[in-house]
């Protein structure tokens, strides 16, 4: 991972390999970007002539785009970037911090094969370094654990080291807001690779003893229920969803204490670690990234890990819902009844509906702990991916937690947008021979699945669903700070609604 400072030398003077600084648009052309004092020591040492360079390589400082310049004597760095921050805001308002991170990752990106960079965007607060320092460390991300032994690690690598140019180095709240950045991107990365893995390298069981192995470094507590366990509880759910593959599935219950808590909220994941769709078998076409279908429960156990390295004043459980759905001889076909954790009976008709179903099952175990809120997370709809892209999840729950969530992911730059679950939706959902069907309609799919896992959740708690089915995993190509591949999407969220929690904010 790479490393972060923060310092108050000038971007004239500071000794790195490159320098990063932000360039807005107005009607004379490119601009260096307001409220950056470190920045405008590298115009003062081209003696003024910045902007003018940059109009002549083309540079109009629209929103990410970049431009490199060799610098001259007088500045130390052997390389200026420029990356673009859009309009001037208005006098007096500064650079949102979400275009600041895209940017700081785009420029990240673009610098790979460099060692050392120093970031001289305008940070005039908090909000300001922490989105700049995060941006730069999303960008930085390489997946190379499968490559072959020719593989030349050191080619175009990621840098190793980000200098974040800040007058208030010294502040400690400034030092804080970095710190939690270097954490939070750590576990952001952590849930990335988790994602790239191929199926056959993070199995459920795998991914069960990843879990004990690593969470205990954290203070983290790890409960594993295995096939056996979860047969005799009555887990339906993950017994029906596994039971076509050679790889039984899992139930991990990951717990976080913190003596100053005063409140407590459950996480829970959709972990299926290869989705073939079961019987239902997925088209030709389908299949090729359905190793991201775990991503909830890769955001879940890094959240909680990122809330126990930070301190947090909050208590967490994080449920994580593993099993691969598989077709076999064995494997639940279309018109099994399954019993789910709980008692509530559930029709299968269709195999590759799977996710609502383990879900089903590690909802109701989680509630039964009495949480003051419940968040389940989950690569749930391609109905949602129809609906909001492939950059927005869908936000489903209890009206004012739903929102609060969808406050919360706006805050931290990930995508969200609320959505009702009418009440006529039940009827959909009924089944002659169970309790409920795991599908209805064809119209309506991601708010057919929110009024499906709803029945698993006490209606006086706190719950909100998160279908991150379109930004979980990038098919295309990188962007900002986001990389091909997994992209640990809700992550973020995760730890600062987690934040908002220790902080009594729970709507």
């Amino acid at each position: 991972m790479t490393a972060l400072t923060l310092s108050n030398l000038s971007a004239a003077t500071v000794p790195a390999d490159a320098v990063v600084i932000g360039v807005a648009q107005s009607d004379s052309g490119p601009v260096l970007a307001t409220g950056s004092t470190p920045a405008a020591t590298v115009d003062d040492a081209t003696g003024g002539t910045l902007a003018a360079t940059l109009t002549t390589l083309g540079a109009k400082g629209s929103e990410l785009e970049i431009t490199k310049v060799p610098t001259s004597e007088g500045v130390t760095a052997p390389l200026l970037v420029a990356v673009g921050l859009g309009a001037v805001p208005d006098e007096g308002g500064a650079f949102d911090p979400e275009l600041l991170r895209r940017a700081a990752g785009a420029a990240s990106r673009a610098l790979s094969g460099r060692e050392h960079v120093a970031f001289a965007l305008p940070v005039a607060d908090e909000a300001a370094l922490s989105a700049v320092a995060e941006g730069a460390l999303l960008g930085a991300y390489r997946f190379t654990a499968f490559r072959g032994r020719d593989f030349d690690a050191s080619e175009g690598a990621p840098p190793s080291r980000f200098t974040v140019l800040d007058e208030a180095a010294a502040d400690d709240a400034h030092a804080q807001a970095a710190e939690r950045a270097l954490v939070v991107a750590e576990e952001v990365h952590r849930a990335r690779d988790l994602i790239n893995t191929p199926p056959a390298g993070l199995t459920p069981g795998g991914f069960a003893t990843l879990a004990e192995e690593t969470a205990a470094g954290y203070g983290v507590d790890v409960q594993v229920w295995d096939e056996a366990a979860l047969e005799e509880g009555g887990f339906g759910g993950l017994i029906g969803v596994g039971r076509g593959s050679a790889n039984p599935p899992r139930l991990v219950r990951l717990a976080y204490r913190n003596p100053a808590a005063t409140r407590t909220l459950a996480l829970v994941g959709k972990g299926i670690t290869y989705d073939s769709g079961g019987i239902s078998l997925k088209p030709a076409g389908h299949n090729e990234t359905m190793k991201c279908d775990m991503s909830g429960a890769a955001a879940v156990y890094t959240a909680v890990l990122a809330a126990a390295r930070l301190g947090l004043p909050v208590n967490l459980t994080g449920w994580l819902a593993l099993a691969e759905n598989m077709p076999s001889g064995d494997a639940t076909k279309p018109g099994d009844v399954l019993s789910l954790y709980g008692g509530k009976t559930v029709e299968v008709l269709n195999t590759d509906a799977e996710g609502r179903l383990v879900l089903g099952d590690a909802l109701v175990r989680a509630c039964e702990e009495e949480p003051d809120g419940v968040v389940d997370v989950a690569t749930l709809t391609g109905a949602m991916v129809v609906a909001l892209g492939d950059r927005t999840m869908g936000v489903l729950g209890t009206d004012a937690f739903r929102d609060l969530l969808h406050e919360t992911a706006t805050e931290v730059g990930e995508g969200s947008w609320p959505l009702p679950m009418p009440a006529e939706l039940s009827e959909g959902l009924k089944s002659p021979v169970a309790d409920l069907s795991n599908v209805a309609g064809r119209m309506g799919g991601g708010l057919f699945a929110g009024v499906f896992l709803r029945e698993f959740v006490p209606a006086d708690l706190r719950w909100a669903h998160l279908d991150i089915a379109g930004p979980a995993y990038n098919d295309g190509s990188p962007h900002g700070y986001t990389p091909k591949g997994g992209t640990g999407f809700a992550v973020r969220t995760l730890v600062r609604l987690a934040e908002r929690a220790a902080d009594g904010d729970l709507g």
